[in-house]
């Protein structure tokens, strides 16, 4: 593979098939799931006065993300596969600080993912579906935005995705 085939990250191809395609797009939506139930639980269970304001856009973010799962959802049927119905594992705790920084921590992973799921799509020829991608990580960064705030920090570097596992359809 070349830089430019990669985006300078040579663990990810951008040359996939449709069904690579669809497996990914999978993951993006179990990681979607998840978020969802996150959102709605550390909605409800972070308590004290410091957390009321994030409380309240967590729910927002967990209507946004159902939004999100839609649209991935009908993506991975008009590829042809089927959506996927299990979530990825939710990270609980009884800090809500713990819980802001699981949040922002998958935030950023399905920022990355969605980066690179864009360059693939259109590398693809399926423009549709990098303008969809693009809508959906607009509000992916907000929600960054909002949990790195909610937390007193910065917004975080990306962080790398981690390399190709099994077959790729290559």
């Amino acid at each position: 593979m070349t830089k430019n085939e990669t985006d300078g990250d040579p663990n990810i191809s951008l040359n996939i098939s449709r069904e690579e395609m669809i497996r990914l797009l999978n993951e993006d939506l179990s990681r979607e799931y998840q978020a969802i139930i996150a959102y709605v639980v550390y909605s409800q269970v972070i308590k004290g006065p410091e957390y009321m304001d994030i409380a309240r856009e967590l729910e927002k973010h967990a209507a946004e993300e159902l939004t999100h799962a839609i649209k991935i959802a009908k993506q991975v049927d008009y590829l042809g596969g089927q959506p996927v119905v299990v979530p990825k594992p939710v990270k609980t705790s009884d800090q809500a600080v713990e819980m802001l920084r699981a949040d922002l921590e998958n935030e950023q992973i399905t920022v990355a993912n969605y980066r690179q799921r864009i360059r693939q799509a259109e590398a693809m020829g399926e423009f549709a579906l990098s303008e969809i991608l693009r809508e959906i990580i607009v509000q992916e960064q907000d929600h960054e935005i909002d949990l790195a705030g909610a937390l007193g920090i910065d917004v975080p570097a990306l962080p790398k995705l981690k390399p190709k596992q099994g077959k790729t359809g290559e």
